[in-house]
This record gives C-alpha cells, sequence and structure tokens, in this order.
C-alpha cells in the first residue's frame, strides 16, 4: 500500500508564498488531476506529476483531466478554494488516488488525494467529487 493520506504538497506551500499559483476561474492557471494505482508513492514532499504507477485504461489519458477552478474567496479568518466534480465517461480503469497538478506551470504538485481504498470502473463514469468550497470543508484551506 503506498497512498497513506491526503496531502498538501510542502512545495506548494512555499510556491504559495511567492505568488506562483493563480486559482481564479477562467483567468488563472490551469490545474489538472492524474490517477494513479496503489504502486504510486507520495508523500507531501512530492514536487512535480510523474507518469509512473498512473492509471491506463479505456477512457484514461495520461497527465489526466483538465480542472474547473472554484475563484478563491474568504469566511471569517479562512481564505479558501476549489475545484468542480471531474468525470471520465465510458472509463475502464482502477485507481487508488490522485495527484492536483498546476499543469500551467508544467508539473507543480499541489495535492495529494488518498481514496482510502481502490475504485473500479468498467464502462462506466469514474468521478472525482470534490468537497463543498466553504472555510470547512473546500479541498485547498488556509486558516
Amino acid at each position: 500500500m503506498a497512498f497513506t493520506g491526503n496531502y498538501m504538497c510542502t512545495s506548494f506551500k512555499g510556491e504559495l508564498l511567492t505568488g506562483s499559483h493563480d486559482f481564479t476561474n477562467t483567468t488563472g492557471n490551469a490545474f489538472k488531476i492524474a490517477l494513479y494505482d496503489n504502486s504510486a508513492s507520495f508523500t507531501a514532499a512530492t514536487t512535480d506529476y510523474t507518469a509512473t504507477n498512473e492509471v491506463s485504461g479505456t477512457g484514461y489519458s495520461a497527465g489526466g483531466e483538465t480542472l474547473t477552478n472554484v475563484t478563491p474567496t474568504t469566511s471569517g479568518t479562512t481564505g479558501f478554494t476549489d475545484f468542480a466534480d471531474v468525470s471520465w465517461t465510458s472509463a475502464s480503469f482502477t485507481a487508488r488516488g490522485a495527484l492536483v497538478y498546476n499543469s500551467t506551470l508544467g508539473t507543480n504538485s499541489v495535492i495529494i488525494l488518498d481514496f482510502g481504498s481502490d475504485k473500479t470502473v468498467s464502462s462506466g463514469t469514474f468521478t472525482v467529487t470534490f468537497p463543498t468550497a466553504d472555510a470547512t470543508n473546500a479541498i485547498i484551506r488556509i486558516a
């Protein structure tokens, strides 16, 4: 078992402080989500997208899918952003987790997602559902 939890990548935290990432919807950077099998090895120290142990199968293309950004906002003392749910249709593959990365910058890692167990789709739709975009649940929060 290689996936051991969800992480905000340490390199991403540093890049936020230098203004490298723009999550603004329609005018910001492009972010992608790539899916991986359980042989992938990711930690908070992951810095870049890799094709090693990336899912392969019907309906999935290397590099993953482009995400739709939810423009950052604040609530109380928390700043947050999120992404719209993303789906692969007519798909057949098994994924254990995912990597979100900034494809505008190249391959800069943002977050690692552990699905908790293998998730399999067979001639169907595979959907990654992101949490509600609010100060308590958004996938990226700074409190």
